[in-house]
């Protein structure tokens, strides 16, 4: 498909499961800043965490160490997720990263698996966009593709939405391939007429990820950790940012 020009889509490198493996054993090995500046220095555009309440990756010393190494990226951005109503808040306030990304997860979820509803979320949502605002901390709201849902994020005061991208990476190499595909490029449509900016995660990997650049309108940013880090496994951390960053040039490419 085609449509206007917007910038090239980011890559922001979630580095949740380098501090789950660390986690395992009590010698800090492996280092997740360490991992954040091999994926900074081979072209990363941000470092994305999701500091949980019970500590099972990030770790409140991370958040604020990985804040001490963007200091010396200014160009790069530093994206906390998570949500609002639990341990987030404390860290946006601290830290004032570039952008809070909004998550409806419970304590003991798993990972993430929905976006937030409408109307049912916006009056408690409405003034923690506002502080993080007031800070200076861009907000993005993690939401389905509905493009109903859109309208109602920008009246909360969202800059923008991340799309939860797994139903679509679940779609991969099915007959439901194009119609997942369709369906985020509407939302995305949806959010863009809104005025909202559009971020895309969740199972993104290198086989699904130009497709869906080229195909969903305006993505500004994808954030991507599981798959990019066992990537990494094998690859070394350089060679697997390029090869995302290879895979946002063919999609991008194909959207011209």
């Amino acid at each position: 498909m085609t449509s206007s020009p917007h910038p090239r889509t980011a890559l922001s490198v979630n580095v949740n499961k380098v501090a789950l493996v660390r986690n395992t054993r009590h010698l800090g090995i492996p280092s997740v800043t360490r991992a954040a500046l091999l994926c900074l220095q081979a072209g990363a555009q941000g470092i994305t965490v999701h500091p949980r309440p019970d500590a099972r990756h990030i770790r409140p010393h991370d958040v604020h160490e990985l804040a001490e190494l963007l200091q010396a990226w200014p160009e790069r951005e530093y994206n906390i997720e998570g949500n609002p109503s639990q341990n987030l808040m404390d860290f946006i306030r601290r830290v004032r990263p570039h952008q809070a990304t909004f998550v409806p997860d419970s304590e003991d979820q798993f990972t993430s698996d929905h976006g937030w509803s409408f109307p049912q979320d916006a009056e408690r949502l409405a003034p923690l966009v506002a502080e993080c605002k007031a800070l200076g901390v861009r907000v993005s709201l993690f939401m389905d593709p509905i493009p109903e849902q859109m309208a109602a994020a920008c009246a909360v005061g969202a800059d923008r939405v991340e799309l939860y991208t797994e139903p679509y990476a679940a779609a991969w190499g099915t007959p439901q391939q194009a119609e997942q595909l369709a369906r985020y490029a509407e939302a995305a449509q949806a959010a863009l007429d809104a005025g909202l900016g559009v971020n895309a995660g969740h199972d993104l990997n290198r086989d699904n990820l130009a497709a869906f650049v080229r195909e969903v309108p305006g993505v500004l940013e994808v954030s991507i950790g599981h798959a990019l880090i066992a990537d990494a496994l094998e690859l070394g951390y350089a060679a697997t940012v390029q090869a995302y960053q290879a895979c946002i040039d063919a999609g991008f490419a194909g959207n011209r």
